[in-house]
């Protein structure tokens, strides 16, 4: 991620002219004014982790992405348009992470309506997928970073329709304003910065071997050095086209056939050794992929109403029972071994009855309600002890039956996910919010670029299981036709027993968003943090796994030895997830949280930090 801009990326204020005509326009208002001339580029803000104000509030991992949404709302757009300005400057500044080579998950609430709603933009397998996606001639499954590089891993993108999907239902600008930021973003470049550098080097040998990879990000033949800027006027291009001729370009036209071409005939160089299998993605495919609204999950927590993304993703429905599991444990007078503890086994069966049960709906039949219900619950909350840890994989749980204590079933394991998503949060004068994470799956995806388009595409498929964990249980996440694969995807939204905003949180961080979020949610709620510091505390991620991650701050503290007292085990990670979040303060005010350090830290903003305007 990168940490700040320089001078010469002052975009931002071109696209703030291009949408002030209309500036007064409501919330949900489907006017779609012209823009007038452009202005002057003044020089982007530098990254604070926290910013408290009025008018709204856009948090993000850049500066210059947080400062596209800033503009938007300054110039009179809704929290949904904002979310698309930022989510695209996050394509030109987190190419690795983000793009319209990839999809997301968008969770939005209304004010007006006091409701919460969801699209899912989950990206797609090819109609000729099947479960032996990802086996080779002999049966085997293929080595999971071959799998990576390919085409074979490319699904369908759903980023492109998500933004459409939201400011059709939902925004009061049309694609081709809020795309402006981003457009000029690319054209004039942006800083790069040490995280920035690291990833193009951790990539270099998979981005040398991709023609129109190398020319972008490896200007030279090397990863671009800290402070240089990085243009990338093929994707001003693209973000121009595709705001003239909408999402069609993509789904039904050039663009679709240009990522058809890349997909069935990876451009690499020549004479590289790497095999670089084709896949079966068709324009046929493009054309028949939709967004899905949802449903969004809802549990009771602490008298607060948390909503979350339902499946495919199974990141609500996984926070959502960790919080029942919870929900009658004192965690705000417990010590923090213990606060620690429960949380850890709370996750541990959150993700054992997830890796059972949840996948995409359209093809498994997915206990959603009873995943939810406090009765399954109270069910698996019970196994906990306040003196010994359980042990893992555990095994998971029935919730269609519920059998307090259940624990003799065949346990799934939790397959990796890619770390390298991106989250972003905002909300506007009007008080709606939209909690939007948005993804590529690996650090580079797939690392092909789309030749003259100047984005990656996604390795999303490879969320999919490969193969039966065990061939006795079954699997819902195995490739299908058409099928969306699981995801860990957590954007949420907790509203108070009125249904008003208190605040929304998510991250990336493949399978450890969940993880995340839930943390940073509870140490928000029940330990009292500050929503800055509830995301600055150092993180515990236990997914069902023999061993909890833990970042430097918990290893080296005197608490794990005595969580390892209670029978915890551990191993070290550097860094868990890098989230964001907003939240409506009590005197009216808004507040934008991010990051501290974690990838570089992250840029907090709002739209006046005076009085009321």
């Amino acid at each position: 991620m990168r940490r700040s801009t320089a001078g010469n990326v002052s975009v931002l204020a071109v696209a703030a002219a291009l949408l002030t005509a209309g500036a007064a326009a409501p919330p949900s208002s489907a006017a779609h004014p012209k823009a007038p001339p452009s202005a002057a580029h003044p020089k982007a803000p530098a990254k604070t982790p926290v910013a408290t104000g009025y008018g709204g509030a856009v948090a993000s991992v850049d500066a210059d992405a947080t400062a596209a949404g800033i503009q938007v709302l300054k110039a009179g757009g809704n929290a949904v348009d904002a979310a698309v300005a930022t989510a695209a400057a996050l394509g030109v500044t987190e190419p690795y992470s983000a793009g319209i080579g990839g999809g997301g998950y968008f969770v939005y609430y209304d004010a007006k309506s006091r409701t919460v709603h969801t699209v899912d933009g989950r990206e797609t397998a090819p109609a000729s997928a099947d479960s032996g996606l990802f086996l080779d001639e002999d049966g085997k499954p293929l080595p999971f970073d071959d799998a990576v590089t390919s085409g074979r891993s490319v699904g369908t993108p759903g980023t492109a329709a998500t933004w459409d999907s939201a400011l059709r239902a939902w925004g009061s600008r049309p694609l081709g304003q809020v795309l402006k930021p981003a457009e000029h973003l690319a054209e004039d470049g942006f800083t790069v910065d040490e995280t920035f550098r690291s990833q193009t080097a951790s990539n270099a040998a998979r981005f040398a071997d991709f023609p129109d990879t190398a020319k972008l990000f490896l200007p030279g033949g090397a990863p671009p050095a800290v402070g240089s800027t990085l243009k990338n006027p093929d994707l001003a291009r693209t973000y121009q086209e595709l705001g003239r001729q909408g999402i069609g370009l993509l789904y039904r036209g050039d663009l679709g056939r240009d990522i058809v071409r890349t997909v069935r005939t990876p451009p690499v160089a020549p004479g590289t050794t790497r095999d670089v299998r084709p896949g079966d993605l068709t324009t046929n495919d493009l054309a028949g992929y939709r967004t899905v609204f949802r449903k969004p999950t809802e549990v009771s927590y602490r008298g607060l109403d948390v909503y979350g993304m339902a499946p495919s993703s199974s990141g609500g429905t996984s926070i959502g029972e960790a919080l029942n599991i919870l929900e009658n444990t004192d965690l705000k007078d417990a010590s923090a071994v213990q606060y620690l503890h429960h949380y850890i086994e709370a996750s541990r069966i959150a993700f054992a009855d997830r890796g059972r049960w949840v996948a995409d709906p359209a093809y498994e039949d997915v206990p959603t309600t009873a995943l939810l219900s406090q009765r399954f619950a109270d069910s698996r909350a019970c196994l906990i002890s306040d003196s010994r840890a359980l042990t893992s994989p555990l095994a998971p749980g029935d919730p269609r039956h519920p059998a307090p204590c259940a624990n003799a079933g065949k346990a799934v394991p939790t397959p990796y996910e890619g770390q390298n998503t991106t989250h972003l949060t905002v909300a506007d004068k009007w008080g709606n919010v939209v909690a939007y994470t948005l993804t590529i799956e690996q650090t580079g995806g797939s690392a092909m670029t789309v030749p003259g388009r100047g984005f990656l595409l996604n390795n999303e498929l490879t969320d999919f299981s490969f193969t039966p964990a065990d061939p006795a249980v079954h699997d819902p996440n195995l490739p299908g036709p058409g099928k969306r694969p699981r995801s860990s995807i957590s954007p949420t939204i907790v509203l108070d027993r009125r249904h008003r905003p208190v605040f929304a949180i998510g991250s990336p961080g493949g399978a450890s968003i969940i993880t995340t979020v839930l943390q940073t949610l509870t140490n928000r709620v029940d330990r009292g943090m500050p929503l800055v510091d509830a995301i600055a505390a150092p993180r515990a991620s236990q997914r069902n796994a023999a061993t909890t991650e833990l970042e430097p701050a918990l290893w080296n503290s005197p608490l794990r030895s005595q969580l390892e007292a209670l029978g915890q085990r551990f191993t070290e990670l550097d860094e868990i997830g890098a989230a964001t979040g907003v939240e409506h303060l009590p005197d009216g005010r808004w507040q934008a949280a991010a990051e501290k350090v974690r990838r570089g830290g992250g840029s907090a903003m709002v739209v006046h930090r005076a009085g009321p305007q």
